[in-house]
Order: structure tokens, then C-alpha cells, then sequence
């Protein structure tokens, strides 16, 4: 007959509060909010990427809710997206449950790049954020989206996709 050894079990932490129970850095010491400086609000950022790689309609499903809610901004701007994937169809949209009569779908002209579409609808101010798929961009590209959306109080979020 065999013998079974049992070893007392620990007890297991939920995924996050483990991860957050260790230091994230060698070193790093948590914070005490008594001796630390209260920190100024920060200004929202004006220009965002969000990367995503896999099979475009996992992509797909990760980005409804990201449209959803900036469809759903408590906002009388619209919400524009510039050259969006040929799949982002007025049905996908309808699909994904997207408020349709709040977002402008725009693709660069003959004479216009996306860049330049993206930076002309943030400028313009009718769009309280305007979503692009340019791929990767360089600094000087983030920094006219930046700029334009100074400009016309906006949001620029860029997307590329992997």
C-alpha cells in the first residue's frame, strides 16, 4: 500500500494581489502617502497609441469597447475615425453596439494623406476625439497630432494594428 504525504497547502492570493504583493523593481519601496507630496492633477493626454497583434477579429472584439465607450462620451462632439480597416463596416459598428449617429467615418482624399485628414479634424474641434489608424508614427507625426489636438481640444488615438 502506498503512502500519501500531504504537505500543508498555502493559501493561494487572487492573480493581481500576488502580483501586487511583490515589488515590481528590486528595490522599489512602496509608497507612504504620509511623507509623500501630494502629486498636481495631471492633464489627460492629447495624443494615445493602442497596439494590438493577433488575428484581426480577436483585434476586432478588443476595440469594440474601446469605440463603444467613446461613442457613448456624455459629449455633443462627434467621434471620428480616419482610415478606418475596410472591416470596420456601418454593420461591425451596428454589431458591436456603437452609437452610429455620433461618429464620422472619414478616408483621406486623392490629395490628402491620413495624417493630414487626422490632424485637420482634430484642429477643426467638431470631434472630441478622433481615432486613426496610421501604424507607426514617427516623433514628428505624434507631434502634429499633438498639436492639432491642442488646437481644437481634442483627443487623438492612434491605432495600429500587428
Amino acid at each position: 500500500m502506498q503512502q500519501f504525504i500531504h504537505a500543508p497547502q498555502q493559501a493561494q492570493l487572487p492573480l493581481f494581489e500576488a502580483f501586487l504583493a511583490q515589488p515590481v523593481l528590486p528595490g522599489l519601496k512602496a509608497r507612504n502617502s504620509v511623507t509623500e507630496q501630494p502629486r498636481k492633477p495631471q492633464q489627460p493626454e492629447l495624443f494615445s497609441e493602442l497596439s494590438l497583434r493577433g488575428a484581426p477579429g480577436h483585434c476586432q472584439s478588443l476595440l469594440a469597447p474601446v469605440l463603444r465607450e467613446l461613442s457613448e462620451e456624455d459629449e455633443t462632439r462627434w467621434l471620428t475615425l480616419i482610415a478606418p480597416p475596410a472591416s470596420l463596416t456601418q454593420a461591425w459598428l451596428r454589431d458591436a453596439g456603437l452609437n452610429r449617429e455620433r461618429i464620422l467615418l472619414l478616408q483621406p482624399g486623392a490629395n490628402q494623406s491620413a495624417l493630414q485628414l487626422a490632424c485637420e479634424a482634430l484642429r477643426l474641434g467638431h470631434s472630441h476625439t478622433v481615432v486613426s489608424w496610421l501604424g507607426n508614427l514617427n516623433a514628428t507625426a505624434r507631434q502634429q497630432l499633438t498639436r492639432a489636438a491642442t488646437s481644437g481640444n481634442a483627443q487623438s488615438l492612434n491605432i495600429r494594428l500587428g
